[in-house]
């Protein structure tokens, strides 16, 4: 599988059967996603999929954590622009069914903020393990639109619905400690750990019977499948309130680093 085209993505082979996917970032700061990332991150599960040569893959964010959420300019541009909104609107419904129908294993390490389609894949990874410092965030609401890229069809069967609401309604910040108590990812471990564990439950993966764990995970995710029109409707209202007056305060807060004052 020729990986090249990818840019905001880098992608390489730890060893047989296991690639390693990095969400770049620049030097001392946190991976955004960018319009590119977005589309690539759609893209990649495919790819992966496809891929004979791997059997699992591991995602990590590079920098000073997992992920920063989406580019602001993006969101802006998703407020006025209708075939912007579309595009991005069919790249994150891709997203989540690409990832839950690829045969191959993801495992996800998670460090630091864990924010945006940085979080959808890290959630609903095979395997998800967090650092004890991870700051796992669903900001929507804050930004003023609908938690719609991935919490519906997972969050309340992580960590139960009345979890689910308290964190995805009020924005709560979860520490990886308390994400791994209340059922939101499979592991915590040690900063320092993180990816020796993730790189050795791979291996431990990828060592396995393949048909036997593919078809597992065949079965398991049709729990998601089921939860699909929920996911699709909450995506939906997530794109409607971006047409609306609320995610232009929400922005202008986040630039400015303040709370939103919503009407």
């Amino acid at each position: 599988m020729d990986y090249s085209e990818y840019r905001e993505l880098r992608i390489r082979r730890l060893e047989p059967g296991i690639v390693e996917i990095v969400m770049r970032a620049e030097e001392g700061k946190l991976s955004v996603t960018t319009a590119r990332m977005h589309a690539e991150m759609a893209r990649i599960w495919l790819d992966v999929d496809r891929d004979p040569d791997t059997r699992v893959a591991i995602l990590r964010g590079e920098g000073r954590g997992f992920s920063a959420g989406g580019d602001l300019k993006m969101v802006e541009e998703m407020t006025h622009d209708f075939a912007v909104r579309a595009r991005v609107w069919r790249e994150a419904k891709d997203l989540v069914y690409n990832l839950i129908n690829c045969s191959k294993m993801i495992v996800s390490a998670m460090h630091g903020p864990a924010v945006g389609a940085g979080l959808v894949c890290g959630l609903l990874a095979d395997i998800s393990i967090a650092a004890k410092n991870a700051r796992l965030i669903d900001g929507h609401t804050r930004l003023g639109v609908a938690a719609g890229d991935h919490a519906a069809i997972v969050w309340p069967l992580l960590c139960g619905l009345a979890k689910a609401k308290y964190h995805l309604l009020l924005c709560e910040p979860i520490d990886g400690v308390e994400a791994e108590r209340i059922g939101l990812v499979s592991l915590c471990v040690p900063e320092d750990e993180l990816e020796e564990r993730a790189l050795e439950l791979a291996r431990r993966l990828a060592a396995a019977a393949q048909p036997a764990i593919r078809h597992t995970k065949l079965a398991l995710n049709n729990w998601l499948r089921v939860a699909g029109p929920a996911f699709d409707a909450s995506l939906a209202l997530e794109f409607m309130d971006m047409t609306g007056p609320d995610v232009r305060e929400g922005v202008a807060a986040v630039r400015e680093k303040r709370p939103p004052r919503f009407s």
